[in-house]
């Protein structure tokens, strides 16, 4: 099974164009406090750092790697244990146990409390240890897959928290959004009930006829309707936010409007050439692709043999009223040399699936910095068009509204039929709220920008 290269070779292989020394990683460098300006989405941010469940369970996971590599490491040690032990043997007098005791009891060498009895007690009160030998290095490769482990599930906590702070961000400039757009809903239907009820005076006055009404009434009720569904979405986004603050449904608090939020312009230039420094997904694949590497080595080590050092300190007798003499003391020590002959079947299995993981993990590594140079590439390209694109709507909007006002003259002075006026507040409508949809997706692709140059866990 091939071996796959070292992480380094994958940023040796980027675009030429991210060499380049204007950058980006500013912003990765960030702090989110600092990012984001509006003192309402800080707060909302802090909250969600302190609370979100996800992120909670994320911490825990980097207690959990650190208690094992804590493991690992204290398997490098010898294990000291406190050992108080009894029992009791019956020897038969037809075997060399019990013959030697029998001829031993009856030696002149010997004092009668030395005579060894049968049933033979025997009682131990001391410590034992036990130390493998790291002769291949086995043990040291688990510990640093632990420790490398104990990294990516760091990495992985901080991706946690890139998502978390994107995803509040976008769902509370979805909300400012939404709350602009009821703003525009609610003044458009004051616009269109007064138009209903200029229609129906000049019907009175034979100026205007009932299809006109209708026309002027169906309009209204577009722009309600859109009321109700905008409403229906403010709850929809508010729940979504509260849960991503680990709270329940209430009252989310908000900052300026989004039309009167300034885009910042300081990531609309440059090119991330530190890209995978600071990428939480990118380092987290990254030391888990050295841990793979360690489990690889760990696996072709335990074909070789194990030595295993057994010493033990104590005191041992065949009466407890020996135990406390100084006659009573027992130090000894074993020391074993273990060759795996018959499971080594289960070892090549091991072999073969610790390098497989190791392939895939490199291939993770490939996929989150292929990933990253992507996504960086579409949200820096992205700012600048929907920059441009918001500029034009805005033009859009303010001839539109121009038109609003000519039109309404020209329909009172009898110049501008109703379908002229209908049609220019339904264009207006449509282009305000295609304005703050363009506001929307500015502030998503700045924090999807953000996120994706590695900002948002310091």
């Amino acid at each position: 099974m091939p071996t796959p290269p070292r992480a380094e070779s994958v940023t040796r292989k980027l675009p030429a164009a991210y060499a380049t020394t204007t950058d980006t990683t500013s912003a990765a460098t960030t702090p989110w406090r600092q990012f984001y300006q509006d003192p309402a989405l800080i707060a909302l941010l802090d909250t969600a750092i302190q609370r979100n469940p996800d992120l909670l369970i994320a911490t825990q996971r980097v207690a959990v790697a650190q208690a094992e590599l804590t493991a690992r490491r204290g398997a490098l040690l010898p294990t000291v244990s406190a050992v108080a032990t009894a029992g009791v043997d019956r020897f038969s007098q037809w075997s060399m146990t019990g013959v030697g005791n029998i001829d031993l009891n009856r030696s002149n060498n010997i004092e009668r409390r030395q005579q060894i009895p049968n049933p033979t007690p025997d009682l131990f009160v001391g410590l034992r240890s036990t130390w493998e030998i790291d002769v291949w290095g086995r043990l040291r490769a688990l510990r640093g897959a632990a420790a490398a482990r104990l990294l990516a599930s760091e990495q992985g906590r901080r991706l946690v928290q890139t998502d978390l702070v994107a995803q509040t961000a976008r769902t509370y400039y979805e909300l400012l959004a939404l709350d602009q757009e009821l703003e525009i809903l609610t003044r458009n239907a004051r616009l269109q009930e007064r138009a209903v009820e200029i229609s129906r005076i000049q019907k009175q006055g034979g100026r205007a006829t009932e299809l006109a009404v209708q026309q002027f009434v169906a309009l209204l009720a577009r722009t309600q309707s859109l009321e109700a569904e905008t409403r229906q979405r403010i709850v929809r986004a508010e729940n979504e936010l509260n849960r991503l603050l680990g709270r329940y449904p209430q009252p989310v608090p908000r900052g300026a409007a989004l039309l009167r939020q300034p885009v910042p312009a300081a990531l609309a230039v440059g090119v991330p050439t530190a890209l995978l420094r600071h990428r939480p997904d990118v380092r987290q694949a990254e030391q888990a692709l050295s841990a793979a590497r360690a489990d690889v080595d760990a696996a072709r080590a335990a074909f070789l043999p194990s030595l295993t050092l057994t010493p033990y300190v104590g005191m041992q007798a065949f009466a407890a009223a020996r135990l406390a003499t100084p006659e009573a003391l027992a130090i000894g020590a074993l020391a074993g040399l273990t060759a795996p002959l018959f499971n080594r079947a289960a070892l090549r299995a091991n072999l073969t699936r610790t390098t497989a993981e190791q392939i895939e993990a490199y291939a993770r590594y490939q996929q989150a910095t292929q990933t990253g140079v992507a996504e960086v590439s579409t949200h820096l390209q992205g700012l600048g068009n929907l920059a441009e694109a918001y500029q034009r709507r805005t033009e859009e909007v303010a001839a539109l509204n121009r038109a609003v006002d000519v039109s309404n003259e020209l329909f009172l002075a009898g110049y501008a039929s109703y379908l002229e006026v209908i049609t220019a507040q339904r264009n207006v409508l449509d282009a305000e709220l295609a304005q703050v949809e363009l506001r929307r997706q500015q502030f998503e692709q700045l924090t999807s920008l953000y996120r994706a140059t590695g900002g948002g866990w310091r």
